[in-house]
């Protein structure tokens, strides 16, 4: 059986994107796998033993997640596939009703602009005028935002809301093609709003310079036909779910991370939402992010690309949509599956019994494991300046480097040891107990997850966590006179 792994699933499997394993059932196959790469136990499955709740499993386009079914013959399936969240069918209906279609009007000028559009049957004069008469929330102005403004810009969207509380960095033009070297510590939201005015000055755009949270959510997108979801982080993502979800606004959602991107429509007409997908997100540091991950520059184009034709198609109310389903691409290697996503009648905000019924009375920090539990044992952590102190002292700590390789490659820590957290337990005989030992990663999120893993498998020497990881940390390695590092 062709087995697919998601790129953020391969640190467990030292870095294979694609391996064949025998077996005629989801349990066998799984269990050769982990066989055959033992940490993937680590990523794959709970201290519970039970396969964690951001994973999905795919047999063809079929879901097989349910471990009910990891007993079930894989007759006829060509392939498996292990997707994690990363952060259809035909519409019957247009989302923006005749009436307003009809309050509006084209102009010459609009006429000759949207020609290309008025074209093509299934859009003509009247899809148009639904898009003009359409109101879209974009939240992020980021690698997916940017192509998601530009193109509802180009075809002509009346109202674009686009929320982002960041200022541009120099490291966003990268892939954020919205942005310019003039827009260096400007607002996204400004930036991306002077982008959309040169594009077409008819448009109304809002910028809105400000976090999206429990608290505004509902606020912010209150009268808007859809929400488009280009935010780059798992707290962000179900919020906009939840608050989408109780407004009764379907989200386009997208997803990026290194060469691979999803792309789904939530809550759209009854349809599964993110909750349905994934009821949960994988806990802080078990995978890294986008932003410690990385991405190819054209993926925010070619995903957000996606997202604004699913959003047109919306507004218009042609074609097939993602409502239902989830269109995965691996852009390395030059892939895409179409997988199924299935209402969960027990989903907490969608489902017959929903529990979660305002935005403000849930608490995302605890549910996206980013409070610490009362019951945990506290990770000690050091700062940066003192980790260059006791580096240069006679008797330096053991250094741990958790990171991924190709963060490794842009800054080394030197004269660390260099364990990935899935090899950590298996792995403790290297380190000494006597001595203090510090985990650095990118951001100091990894490395506490490390520390936590060696308690679990028993390590009873002193541990400490560099704050803010790496980010932290490389001024000092850089500019520090007296050499240590």
């Amino acid at each position: 059986m062709r087995v697919i792994i998601s790129a953020t699933l391969r640190s467990f499997f030292d870095r294979t994107g694609e391996t064949q394993i025998e077996g005629n059932t989801v349990g066998q196959i799984l269990q050769k796998l982990t066989d055959e790469y033992p940490e993937a136990k680590k990523g794959l499955y709970g201290e519970d033993g039970r396969l964690r709740r951001f994973i999905r499993i795919y047999a063809d386009e079929e879901d097989y997640t349910d471990e009910s079914k990891h007993v079930l013959p894989l007759d006829g399936v060509k392939q498996l596939l292990l997707l994690p969240l990363i952060a259809g069918g035909s519409p019957e209906q247009s989302i923006i009703s005749d009436e307003r279609r009809k309050e509006v009007s084209l102009d010459d000028k609009e006429i000759e602009r949207f020609g290309k559009h008025l074209l093509l049957r299934e859009i003509s004069v009247k899809g148009q005028k639904k898009i003009k008469a359409s109101k879209v929330a974009v939240i992020g102005a980021g690698a997916l935002g940017s192509p998601v403004i530009q193109y509802l810009a180009a075809a002509g969207v009346g109202t674009i809301k686009v929320i982002d509380p960041d200022l541009v960095e120099s490291g966003n033009l990268q892939s954020q093609v919205i942005h310019g070297l003039k827009d260096i510590k400007r607002p996204k939201a400004a930036s991306a709003k002077d982008t959309v005015r040169n594009i077409d000055r008819n448009i109304n755009v809002i910028a809105e310079p400000t976090r999206l949270t429990a608290d505004n959510a509902l606020e912010l997108i209150e009268g808007y036909d859809l929400v488009i979801d280009c935010t780059n982080n798992y707290k962000s993502r179900y919020l906009i779910n939840d608050a989408c979800v109780l407004s009764g606004i379907p989200v386009v959602f997208g997803s990026i991370y290194q060469y691979e991107g999803e792309v789904s429509i939530f809550g759209y007409q009854n349809g599964p939402c993110l909750r349905c997908a994934f009821p949960e997100p994988p806990e802080p540091g078990l995978v890294p992010t986008c932003a410690e991950g990385g991405t190819i520059s054209p993926l925010g184009g070619i995903i957000g690309s996606i997202q604004a034709n699913e959003a047109l198609k919306l507004i218009i109310g042609i074609g097939e949509h993602l409502s239902g389903r989830m269109l995965t691409v691996d852009t390395l290697g030059l892939r895409s599956s179409l997988v199924k996503i299935k209402k969960d009648c027990n989903c907490p905000v969608c489902g017959d019994s929903p529990i979660i019924t305002d935005v403000n009375d849930f608490d995302y920090e605890e549910f996206c494991g980013l409070n610490a539990d009362e019951n945990e044992i506290p990770v000690d952590g050091l700062e940066p300046e003192e980790l260059a102190r006791r580096i240069e002292s006679n008797d330096p700590p053991t250094i741990v480097d958790v990171r991924e390789p190709h963060e490794r490659a842009i800054v080394k820590f030197p004269h660390a040891l260099i364990i990935p957290i899935g090899q950590l337990a298996r792995r403790q005989k290297e380190l000494d107990p006597s001595k203090d030992t510090v985990f650095i990663c990118k951001s100091g999120k990894r490395s506490i997850l490390a520390i936590n893993t060696l308690r679990e498998a028993g390590f009873t020497g002193q541990m400490y966590n560099l704050k803010g990881g790496m980010d932290a940390m490389k001024d000092i390695i850089f500019s520090n006179e007296h050499g240590g590092l």
